[in-house]
């Protein structure tokens, strides 16, 4: 059985901790993975933790996890709402797909309440700051079980 957890981030994510922390939080990125790792860890898994801001690099990597990854989870950011590039590799997978944000985009701006993430993910978790990512974690454990 595969035992490492994916986990691809998009645009801006590197500027967690100083971006909007009204809306994103103190936690930086390295924070993220940080207790991604230990979480994964502590569940018998790896983790493999991505973050760019070019979409042809985060293609490269959900196409990495389906693979050699367990489950993929993804934080495609902007690109959640505008990406066909990242819905058509997300499609080809056959392992658990989750989509994580860490605000809810159901509550902001209008644009952002659609996702081509959504229809190919067996389930979305947001809106628990980063600790979304942690849920979203065992979330996709869980289903391999």
């Amino acid at each position: 059985m595969k035992k490492t957890i994916y986990i691809v981030n998009g645009p801006n994510l590197n500027l967690l901790g100083t971006r909007e922390p009204e809306i994103y939080g103190a936690n930086t990125l390295s924070d993220v993975e940080m207790a991604c790792d230990k979480r994964c860890k502590s569940r018998g898994y790896a983790l493999s933790f991505f973050q760019s801001n070019i979409e042809g690099e985060m293609v490269d990597q959900i196409q990495k996890a389906g693979a050699k990854g367990a489950a993929l989870l993804i934080n495609a950011a902007a690109y959640t709402h505008t990406s066909v590039a990242i819905y058509d590799a997300l499609k080809t997978l056959d392992i658990p797909v989750i989509e994580v944000h860490i605000s809810q985009p159901a509550a902001r701006e209008a644009f952002r309440q659609q996702s081509f993430v959504a229809p190919v993910s067996m389930g979305s978790i947001s809106g628990f700051g980063t600790n979304s990512y942690l849920l979203a974690i065992d979330a996709a454990i869980d289903s391999l079980l």
